[in-house]
C-alpha cells in the first residue's frame, strides 16, 4: 500500500472505532523501565483484519493490512506487531516513548482503545546531604536535602523506624521530581534520633540510602539537681558528707559551685567537706552547669548546711579521796574537748539525774554539779552526756560514798534440835563491806564472818547471840542479838512414827464401822416377802 493510502487508512480507521466500540486496551498508565521492553495487547475475540497503532494522535508505529505487517521507519527495529493477537511490543524504550497510544482493529467490527506508556528511569544514587554538621537544640535550623537519580520519584522520611511526621509548621518538606527537602526549625533532640534514611521510588523501582545518616543535636543543660536535695542542717567536719551536681547535657556539662554566691575553686561535678574547709557558716551552695557547645549555663537550686565540729572527747574531774556521808561532798565537772558544746545532760545509774533535792545543785551552763552533804544513796555511776548537732560523747564516774554500818539484821531459826546443822547469816549495810565478829551469851566467839555455822547443835549452844558489824573506816560499830533454843531430838518435828500409826489405824477401823451400821440398817428397812 502507497504510503498516501495509509496515512488515509490511519485517519480513517479511529473514526470508524469511534462509533463502534472503545476500551479493548488496559486502563493506563502502564509503566516500562528506561532500556527495557513493554507490551501493549488489545483485548479482542476474534482475529483482527486489520490492526493500527498510533502514538500521541496520528502519528503511525505499525499497520496490519492486507496480511502484511507494516512497521514505521522511527520504529524499525524497536516495534513488532502481533497480527494474530493485536499485540503491539515495544523494545529499548527510552523517556521518548511516553505519550499516549491508540489502537483500531477490525474483526467483525471495528474496535477502538487508548492507553498511557510511562516509562521511566529507575531509582539510584539516594543520598542525604544536611546544610550544618551537628546543631544546636532550640537554636539550629536543620535542612536536609535528599537527592536521587530517576524520573517520577516521591519520597518518604524515616527516623530510626518511625516516618517523620511533616507539621508544616516547625517540620516541612519541598518536594520535586529529583529531591526532597526537609527544614526542621529550633530542632529538638528527639528529631533526629536516627539513624536517618530517606526512600526515593516510583512505579517500578524503589531505593534506600544505603549508609544512614545521622546529626548530632546538642542540648541541655537540662535538670540540674543537687544530691542530696535536703541535707542536714548541720553536717559534721571530717565526715564523707559531699554534694553531687548532674545534669542532663550532650556534650557532658561542666560544673562550677558557690558558697553564698562566691565561687568555689574547683570543677568537679563532686563538692567535698575538703573542697570547703574554710567554710563553716550556713550558707547557701548552688552549682552551675554549662554546655561547653551551647554555651548554656543553667544553675541548681540551692541547699543549705553550716559544717560543725564533733565533739572529741568528754571527761568527768570528781573527787579522788574518801567521801563519807553527812561529811563530804563531790564537785563532778564534765569537760568536753573539740567542737561546740550544744547540750549537756547528767544520769545517774542511767536515768536523768535533776536537781531533786537542795543538795543537788547544777553549774548554770550544767558543765558540773555540787552534791552536799553526800549521802549513802549517791553510791553509783554518774554519766555525763555531751551533745551538738552532729555529734554525742560521754564520760562515767563511778561515786563511792562510806557510811555504815547500819544496824545488823541476823537471819536464824529461834529453836533447833540437837544435831542440827545451825546457820546465823548476818548482814548490814555498809560501804566499804563491814567486817563481822560474833559472841555467844557476851563470850566473843573465833567466827568472824557474816555466817555463824553450828555443825551439830548441843545443848551448850543454846543462847544470846550476837552480831558486831564494824566499817573500818568510819570506825563505827553496830551490833543486834538473837535468841536459839536447842532442843530434845523429835520435838519440834510433830508427832512420832507409832503415834502415827495409831492415828491411821484408828481411822480405818472407824470407816469399817460406819460402812457396817449403813448395811444393817438398809437390810431392817426391806420388806420380807409372805410366800
Amino acid at each position: 500500500m502507497d504510503p498516501l493510502s495509509l496515512k488515509s487508512l490511519l485517519l480513517l480507521l479511529p473514526l470508524l472505532g469511534c462509533c463502534v466500540g472503545q476500551g479493548i486496551l488496559p486502563a493506563g498508565p502502564v509503566s516500562a523501565l528506561v532500556g527495557g521492553n513493554v507490551t501493549l495487547k488489545p483485548l479482542i475475540s476474534y482475529p483482527p483484519s486489520v490492526i493500527t497503532w498510533t502514538f500521541n494522535g496520528p502519528n503511525g508505529v505499525a499497520t496490519f493490512i492486507g496480511g502484511t505487517v507494516i512497521v514505521e521507519d522511527a520504529y524499525t527495529g524497536r516495534a513488532s506487531l502481533n497480527s494474530t493477537d493485536g499485540s503491539l511490543t515495544l523494545s529499548a524504550l527510552t523517556p521518548g516513548d511516553s505519550g499516549d497510544y491508540n489502537v483500531n482493529v477490525i474483526t467483525t467490527r471495528a474496535l477502538f482503545g487508548e492507553t498511557k506508556l510511562l516509562v521511566v528511569e529507575p531509582v539510584s544514587n539516594v543520598d542525604i546531604k544536611s546544610n550544618v554538621p551537628d546543631a544546636i537544640e532550640y537554636n539550629s535550623t536543620v535542612i536536609l536535602t535528599c537527592s536521587a537519580i530517576g524520573s517520577s520519584l516521591s519520597f518518604k522520611w524515616i527516623n530510626g523506624s518511625a516516618p517523620i511526621v511533616v507539621d508544616g509548621t516547625r517540620i516541612t518538606e519541598i518536594k520535586t521530581n529529583s529531591s526532597s527537602v526537609l527544614t526542621i526549625k529550633n530542632v529538638l533532640r528527639t528529631d533526629l534520633v536516627g539513624p536517618i534514611y530517606c526512600t526515593a521510588s516510583n512505579s517500578l523501582t524503589t531505593k534506600s540510602t544505603t549508609t544512614p545518616f545521622n546529626l548530632t543535636v546538642y542540648y541541655g543543660p537540662d535538670d540540674v539537681t543537687l544530691t542530696p536535695a535536703n541535707p542536714p542542717k548541720f553536717i559534721q567536719a571530717g565526715s564523707t558528707f559531699n554534694l553531687t551536681c548532674s545534669a542532663s547535657s550532650l556534650p557532658p556539662a561542666s560544673f562550677t559551685w558557690y558558697y553564698n554566691g562566691t565561687r568555689i575553686e574547683t570543677s568537679s561535678s563532686v563538692l567535698t567537706l575538703d573542697m570547703i574547709k574554710g567554710y563553716t557558716k550556713m550558707a547557701n551552695y548552688t552549682c552551675r552547669a554549662e554546655n561547653p557547645k551551647s554555651k548554656r549555663s543553667v544553675p541548681s537550686p540551692a541547699v543549705s548546711f553550716a559544717i560543725m565540729e564533733g565533739i572529741s572527747s568528754v571527761e568527768i574531774i570528781g573527787p579522788t579521796g574518801f567521801l563519807i556521808a553527812s561529811n563530804s561532798k563531790a564537785n563532778l565537772s564534765c569537760q568536753a574537748t573539740g567542737g561546740t558544746v550544744g547540750k549537756v545532760d547528767w544520769l545517774k545509774d542511767g536515768k536523768p539525774l535533776g536537781p531533786s533535792s537542795p543538795r543537788v545543785v547544777f553549774a548554770a551552763d550544767e558543765s558540773s554539779v555540787l552534791i552536799s552533804p553526800l549521802q549513802k544513796d549517791d553510791n553509783g555511776r554518774f554519766t555525763c552526756r555531751v551533745s551538738n548537732a552532729v555529734s554525742s560523747k560521754e564520760a562515767h564516774y563511778n561515786m563511792e560514798v562510806i557510811y555504815g554500818p547500819e544496824q545488823p539484821t541476823i537471819t536464824a531459826k529461834k529453836a533447833v534440835e540437837v544435831n542440827q546443822q545451825v546457820e546465823l547469816t548476818c548482814s548490814a549495810a555498809s560501804v566499804p563491806t563491814a567486817n563481822y565478829t560474833w559472841k555467844l551469851n557476851g563470850t566473843a566467839t573465833t567466827t568472824t564472818a557474816a555466817v555463824f555455822i553450828i555443825a551439830s547443835a548441843a545443848y551448850k549452844d543454846a543462847g544470846t547471840y550476837t552480831c558486831e558489824a564494824h566499817n573500818i573506816i568510819t570506825s563505827k560499830t553496830t551490833s543486834t542479838s538473837h535468841n536459839l533454843s536447842v532442843q530434845g531430838e523429835g520435838t519440834l518435828d510433830g508427832l512420832s512414827d507409832g503415834a502415827i500409826a495409831g492415828i491411821v489405824i484408828a481411822v480405818i477401823i472407824a470407816v469399817a464401822l460406819v460402812v457396817v451400821g449403813v448395811w444393817c440398817y438398809c437390810r431392817q428397812k426391806v420388806p420380807t416377802s409372805p410366800y
